[in-house]
């Protein structure tokens, strides 16, 4: 229905958002689409994909919205040609309800009492503009209830300003002056500066709102909504007015300035807090889908950080007067054993502690240690190394590990274990496999977004589930390993059908064939081809069962094999033989080119996980906030993106903020064109404060210029798409670091 609005808002072909709908009406998954069905689409990615449901969705709600609207408006008697023509014609909500505005049930407004008084055919009067006797002619209206002239001409003028508030044409001209012209101004509600210091930055602030960037929209809003700020948006008054004038206005007359008034009164009463609420909520949409984009790409890029892999890992959840929590894994995360230990005690428990986990490292066979980063987590890795143990040593972020071991996830479990049990469990999982276990966890609890508690709930739930089943499924599931809440993310599956699987599992064992999935109750044909290539069984009497290709492809590639004369399992990783096939020969109508080449480059290296190796990372030898000194150059981590700068860990429980102008000496708008999230970066310190917990550092002071630096900054007319200009100094960036939740 809406193919073709969609194809020219995205630049693709009508045709390939049709067979995409087609595919998404028949129950297909978008990871499904983008993986297995790209000869249908033309390869359109999974980006595309989903906003062509997107899009789809607004325009069924614009649809939806324009019936009710004709229906109300022909119920009431009052539809013409001309109107349902202006319908029609419309193409956004906003142009609908404006043509809706007049024909809305009002409440007892002050236009509707001077109707009711009889003023109507005085207010037209005034508007025809004729030099006439106002008092004269005002004096044939008065009546019971209206019993002066000025009574009377006010009522005619309270009709005037609600039909300029109505006036289609009005509010598109004032729409397009606050696009251009309008600021977004905040100040400090008096005798509030004490309790709202942390918006100091916002008690006199103006930004045009063309260009304000979304954390300062954010932050303004959130001391509105605290009630530290009184907030405003709107242009210069006197242009607006002028705007209004120019229609209304026609010539000199003696009706002129009770026009004038009625304008003025149209525009403060009605109109510019009605484009106010309107362009707040435009606002906050548009710095919620900013916050929430940069938030799901940081979530992605945790979710696909690098594994380590089945590792016999003893994982210790620090901890000072409490202890730390010791637990042995094996190389699946099956719980072994648990200790707790005291190491930061300068007596015989340290001792004991040291005992302890050189005994655990022996008995149990460890290979690596995991050691939570949060508090005391430095401190304990210096102590494992220096048992001169010759194992590796991970810090790994345990952001969000507290909210797991306290979840019913975690004691469906560990039901006979405490929290700092499952924790330190968590913390082991993590390092082996980062996604199986962040799956297990509220996404806005990992401390990688910033305003997520400020953004539009229902919106940021549907993204970083997206996020989350795009990552599970571009990695693939064993399904003999894994457990129900990473099942629940895979294409086709659900709670319900990963339930099942477990079940089914326990019941009869490790599966050995993808076609054993069909077995599972209620796990029917379709959720069978749409999760059948996205999961693993690693030792199948089938070894493309333990590949991305899809077994509605087995007799394909059975045939590649059986051309090339030689067993399915001698082709499987043969880079030199599988460059010889040529792809053409196998082009169906069932399979065409894209799905061919996606199948040789699967059967190069079948189940290849797409991440890459966990790497080992040493922190410089400071641990607090009063360790670090400016000047000094030291290694960290980037913890979090956003579009004004880097956040980084150097190792003393306080991130430093790279402002986006200290990252490279090329000029960049997003952090995330040179950074990733886990990067290993060099750092140089440029600013501490010890007071606000504040650390500035900078990349690009590691590094020498290049010769010939490119100084030009890009075209004034090139503005990327959905890019927020970053904030114009350190300072600036350091405010909105105040407003940042997570880590």
């Amino acid at each position: 229905m809406f193919a073709q609005r969609i194809a020219q808002n995205l630049s693709i072909k009508a045709s390939q958002v049709d067979t995409v709908l087609q595919l998404l009406s028949e129950g297909s998954t978008i990871p499904f689409i983008a993986r297995y069905r790209k000869d249908m689409t033309g390869a359109l990615d999974e980006v595309q994909i989903q906003q062509i449901q997107d899009e789809n969705k607004l325009m069924n709600e614009f649809a939806e919205r324009k019936a009710f609207i004709e229906k109300t408006i022909t119920e009431q008697g009052k539809m013409t040609e001309a109107l349902q023509e202006k319908i029609n014609a419309a193409l956004t909500i906003t142009q609908l309800e404006d043509l809706y505005l007049p024909y809305k049930q009002k409440r007892k407004t002050k236009a509707v009492i001077a109707r009711e008084n009889g003023l109507q055919p005085l207010a037209d009067l005034l508007l025809a503009q004729n030099d006439i006797d106002l008092e004269k002619e005002a004096a044939v209206f008065l009546n019971e209830t209206v019993l002066t002239t000025d009574a009377a001409l006010q009522g005619a003028r309270d009709i005037i300003a609600e039909t300029v508030n109505e006036d289609t044409v009005v509010r598109e001209k004032l729409r397009k002056l606050f696009e251009q012209e309008a600021l977004l101004k905040s100040t400090v509600i008096a005798d509030k500066e004490t309790a709202a210091a942390k918006y100091k930055d916002y008690f006199a602030f103006s930004e045009r709102i063309a260009t304000v960037p979304s954390h300062r929209t954010l932050a303004v809003l959130r001391g509105f909504l605290e009630g530290f700020l009184r907030i405003a948006i709107e242009p210069q008054e006197e242009h607006a007015l002028e705007t209004m004038e120019n229609l209304y206005i026609t010539g000199m007359s003696t009706c002129g300035d009770q026009i004038r008034k009625a304008v003025r009164d149209s525009y403060r009463r009605l109109l510019q807090p009605s484009l106010e609420t309107e362009f707040r909520t435009a606002l906050k949409t548009a710095a919620d889908e900013e916050a929430i984009n940069v938030f799901a790409e940081n979530l992605r890029q945790l979710l696909l950080s690098s594994p380590l892999g089945s590792k016999k890992i003893l994982a210790i959840d620090p901890g000072y007067r409490t202890g730390c929590k010791v637990v042995c894994l094996d190389e699946k995360g099956e719980l072994l054993k648990t200790e707790l230990v005291y190491i930061h005690e300068n007596n015989n428990r340290l001792y004991d502690a040291e005992h302890k986990i050189k005994s655990l490292v022996k008995e149990y066979g460890i290979e690596v240690f995991a050691i939570g980063d949060g508090t005391a987590g430095r401190e304990t890795e210096q102590f494992v190394k220096k048992l001169s143990l010759g194992l590796p040593v991970y810090l790994v972020n345990e952001d969000g590990a507290s909210i797991y071991s306290a979840s019913e996830i975690a004691r469906q479990e560990f039901p006979d274990q405490d929290i700092t049990v499952r924790g330190a469990v968590s913390i082991g999982r993590r390092l082996m496999d980062p996604l199986a276990e962040l799956v297990k966890i509220d996404p806005k609890s990992i401390g990688v977004g910033q305003y997520q508690h400020d953004v539009n709930q229902p919106r940021l739930k549907e993204r970083l589930d997206q996020t989350v089943m795009s990552c599970v499924n571009s990695v693939g599931v064993n399904v003999n390993t894994a457990s129900k809440h990473l099942l629940s993310y895979v294409s086709g599956i659900g709670s319900t059908l990963a339930d099942n699987i477990i079940n089914f599992r326990r019941a009869e064992g490790k599966f050995t064939s993808r076609q054993q999935l069909m077995k599972v109750p209620r796990l029917g044909g379709k959720a069978y081809e749409q999760c059948a290539g996205f999961l693993r069984i690693p030792g199948a009497s089938d070894v493309l069962d333990n590949s991305s290709v899809h077994p509605e492809a087995y007799e394909l590639v059975q045939q590649i094999a059986k051309d090339l004369a030689v067993d399915l399992d001698k082709l499987i990783g043969n880079e030199s033989l599988l460059k010889t096939v040529d792809s053409k020969k196998y082009i169906t109508e069932k399979f065409g080119a894209h799905t061919i080449n996606d199948i040789l480059q699967e059967l190069k290296k079948p189940g290849l996980d797409p991440r890459s190796e966990a790497q080992l990372f040493e922190f410089a030898q400071i641990f607090s906030i009063e360790d670090v000194k400016t000047g000094m150059e030291v290694p960290g981590i980037v913890t979090n993106l956003t579009r004004f700068g880097a956040f980084v860990d150097i190792g003393v429980k306080q991130d430093g903020l790279v402002h986006v102008s200290e990252i490279s000496h090329k000029y960049i708008q997003d952090p995330g064109e040179v950074l990733k999230l886990n990067q290993h970066v060099k750092v140089k310190v440029t600013e501490v404060d010890i007071a606000r917990k504040r650390i500035a550092l900078s990349i690009k002071q590691t590094e020498a210029a290049p010769a010939q630096q490119q100084r030009s900054r890009p075209a004034q007319n090139f503005q990327p798409a959905k890019k927020e200009a970053p904030p114009a100094t350190m300072n600036d960036a350091l405010a909105a670091l105040k407003m940042k939740f997570g880590k």
